[in-house]
C-alpha cells in the first residue's frame, strides 16, 4: 500500500459552530471537511468556481460516512487532516479527520463526483487536476 501525502488545514470552532450544550454541532464537522477539500483545490491551483466557468466542471458530494469519536468545544483549535485514499477517473475518495492535540475527534470519508455543470452528469476529471492530485498524494487511480 502506498503511503499517501496529507494536506492539513486549521479550524477553529465558532460560537456559531455550537449548540446549547457547548459543542460542535454534527453537521459542522462536514462544514469543515468542505472547507479543507476547497482550500486543497486552491492549494494546487484550482479555484472552484473558475472550474466552472472556465472548464464546466464542478465536484459534488456522492457520498459521505462520518464517525464522531470525541466532541470539540467552542474556541477549539482544531485541524482537518485529509488524504486520498482512491482516485478514479470521475470520482475521489477523501479521507477527512478532524484533529484535535494529535487526537481524532471524527473521521469522514467523503466521495466527491465530478460534474458536467450544465447536465449535472459525471464527467471524467480534467487530466491537468488528476495529474496534480496524483502528485501530491502519490496516489493511484
Amino acid at each position: 500500500m502506498k503511503k499517501t501525502k496529507e494536506f492539513n488545514w486549521p479550524v477553529r470552532v465558532y460560537y456559531e459552530d455550537t449548540d446549547s450544550g457547548g459543542v460542535v454541532y454534527y453537521a459542522n464537522y462536514l462544514k469543515f471537511m468542505e472547507r479543507a477539500r476547497t482550500e486543497l483545490l486552491r492549494h494546487l491551483g484550482f479555484e472552484q468556481d473558475q472550474l466552472q466557468q472556465e472548464r464546466g466542471i464542478l465536484f459534488a458530494v456522492h457520498s459521505a460516512s462520518v464517525k464522531y469519536k470525541k466532541p470539540a468545544r467552542f474556541n477549539d483549535e482544531l485541524t482537518v487532516v485529509t488524504s486520498i485514499p482512491a482516485l478514479g477517473k470521475a470520482s475521489i475518495t477523501f479521507q477527512q479527520n478532524v484533529v484535535k492535540d494529535d487526537v481524532v475527534l471524527v473521521q469522514g470519508q467523503i466521495k466527491i463526483a465530478c460534474l458536467n455543470a450544465e447536465k449535472f452528469a459525471p464527467q471524467t476529471i480534467p487530466a491537468g487536476i488528476l495529474d496534480s492530485l496524483q502528485q501530491e498524494f502519490d496516489c493511484g487511480s
